[in-house]
């Protein structure tokens, strides 16, 4: 997979495991709207690469995932009604993209997780936290809201109680607090989020892709409502799958699998 490192947001990785790098040190990873706006490429990019098993996102060498959206591009970006619905949708579709894309997405975060990288966060599978890492929702500190698609991912994700917690008092919340409330999977010592979170590539990796894939799709189907009847046609397709009989033959014969989609 090709590298860019000289780009604030670039594609790299090799195998199994992908991986987006937010790559603008000097201003702690901040976003701007170029960045949001190279984002749905770099995961379609993932998706088309059938060597790529999961995706993770994480800041790099600078030490931190992404100090929300970049300060110094505000009057642009908000100036009147239309830049705010363009911005919005820029940094929409971004985030989209990652929820959506078709194979797991982890989020290996050090450092400052601000704003809107908490939505970066939140749009992916799963999140990895350093104990370093520090989060923090600060709209009411500059006057505005967040858009209802962020808010309706962070809800689901930690509950509406959490939610407001987070908002309303803007403070900086450790990595041990996130994830007694569910923002964070699991936390790992200082510096070692990238690791965790390539370590769990590999184990997933290691399974039927279809499955994976079918189970990531079955989950949004659930978040958003999908009947049970509709739903169990995922498990009719996997039973008649070959990743289904060479999984339990597999297992049967105590050996490893060689799942055909993987």
């Amino acid at each position: 997979m090709s590298t860019s490192e000289n780009r604030p947001v670039f594609l790299t990785g090799s195998g199994s495991c992908a991986e987006i790098v937010i790559n603008a040190p000097s201003r702690r990873n901040a976003l701007s709207i170029s960045m949001w706006s190279a984002l749905p490429v770099l995961v379609r990019t993932v998706d088309a690469d059938s060597a790529a098993k999961a995706l993770v996102i994480h800041g790099g060498a600078g030490g931190h995932f992404a100090a929300g959206v970049d300060i110094s591009e505000f009057d642009a970006l908000y100036a009147d009604e239309a830049s705010t619905r363009e911005t919005t949708s820029i940094m929409s579709a971004a985030l989209d993209a990652i929820a959506t894309c078709s194979k797991p997405v982890i989020a290996a975060i050090e450092g400052s997780c601000f704003g809107a990288g908490v939505s970066l966060a939140a749009a992916c599978d799963l999140r990895i936290a350093s104990s370093s890492a520090v989060f923090s929702l600060p709209p009411a500190k500059l006057g505005i809201v967040y858009p209802p698609s962020d808010l309706k991912r962070l809800v689901s994700l930690i509950g509406a109680s959490n939610a407001k917690q987070m908002l309303f008092s803007a403070r900086r919340f450790s990595s041990d607090e996130a994830r007694m409330m569910g923002l964070v999977n699991e936390t790992v010592p200082e510096g070692g989020a990238l690791q965790a979170a390539q370590k769990l590539v590999d184990e997933i990796a290691g399974h039927s892709a279809w499955s994976v894939h079918a189970l990531k799709k079955m989950i949004g189907d659930i978040e958003r409502g999908t009947d049970d009847e509709a739903l169990l046609a995922y498990m009719i397709e996997g039973a008649a799958g070959a990743d289904f009989q060479e999984g339990y033959r597999a297992f049967l014969e105590k050996r490893k699998a060689a799942f055909p989609s993987s």
